[in-house]
């Protein structure tokens, strides 16, 4: 019989999406203060995949995506979406944005799997808890990271693929030297 071990801690990573302007930079201020030193940040990649947030945001989106150092236990997820959707908000009214102003989209990484947040259910989704859901988007392999049926199409990216093979090998590293 197997009984259950207490989680190891997982990778916290959280991917913006914005348009032109302050917003990335007051964001990554407010995510630095709540979740710590960043350890690794992407470039900002073009959000041309889809037009969801650009109904919302408008155009010319951008997404940038920044990983923590300090290492999180992964129940925690739920938490931290619920924290980021807050922080959306005073965003939008400090900025006095009628829209929607930022998407911030929380994540973990594990030494197999990068899981994000969501609050869309969906059959591919693990319920979590308060209207949280954990999104599978790619599952890794020793140099490798592979997208599933469902994941989002930037998520496919070449670009994407190799910020998140790095910060696992950050994360890995981590582990390693406990």
């Amino acid at each position: 019989m197997a009984y259950p071990q207490p989680f190891r801690p997982v990778k916290l990573v959280c991917g913006i999406i914005a348009g032109p302007g302050e917003i990335f930079s007051e964001a990554e201020k407010r995510l630095v203060r709540s979740f710590g030193k960043v350890d690794h940040k992407s470039p900002l990649f073009p959000f041309t995949f889809t037009e969801y947030y650009a109904r919302q945001m408008g155009p010319g989106l951008k997404r940038l995506f920044l990983s923590f150092r300090s290492l999180v236990p992964p129940e925690r997820l739920s938490r931290i979406k619920l924290q980021t959707n807050r922080m959306e908000e005073s965003i939008r009214s400090r900025l006095g944005v009628r829209g929607r102003a930022v998407n911030l989209d929380p994540g973990i990484l594990t030494p197999s799997a990068l899981f994000m947040a969501t609050a869309k259910d969906f059959a591919h989704r693990v319920p979590l808890r308060d209207g949280i859901y954990a999104h599978l988007e790619l599952l890794f392999g020793r140099s490798e990271a592979r997208p599933l049926d469902w994941t989002y199409p930037d998520f496919r990216s070449p670009e994407y693929q190799a910020f998140f093979l790095e910060v696992r090998r950050v994360y890995l590293r981590q582990l390693r030297e406990g």
